[in-house]
């Protein structure tokens, strides 16, 4: 190991970040932030979760709905995490599928920032 410790050496890891603001309207939570990869500003997230309810598919179309009047046609149709469930949207959500969701946009951003990409 000590020898092969000369020709490898640690990915460097770029620090991201997502910072922001939060609302609350009603009974909808809203969080507004700006990803940074390397302290540079990437992208922008969004994330809303309707409170009273744990279940996004009782309440899926009421948040697609709230959605359109701030992001307009730019409202994601299913979100990959709850595709990927038996259940899909009639699963409950919980806290790993909101990191899920994170993890999924940094790495899209990350993909994005490589060189030869063209990002607009």
């Amino acid at each position: 190991m000590l020898k092969l410790k000369s020709h490898f050496q640690n990915a460097k890891g770029h620090k991201v970040e997502c910072r922001g603001s939060r609302y609350r309207y009603c009974d909808f939570l809203i969080k507004v932030g700006t990803v940074a990869i390397s302290s540079s500003g990437r992208g922008i997230s969004v994330e809303v979760e309707y409170c009273p309810c744990v279940v996004p598919g009782d309440c899926w179309n009421l948040m697609k709905e709230f959605m359109q009047t701030f992001l307009g046609s730019n409202v994601p149709e299913l979100p990959s995490v709850f595709a990927a469930k038996a259940e899909g949207l009639f699963a409950t959500a919980d806290c790993v599928d909101t990191m899920n969701q994170y993890l999924e946009l940094f790495n899209k951003l990350r993909k994005l920032q490589a060189p030869g990409s063209n990002v607009r």
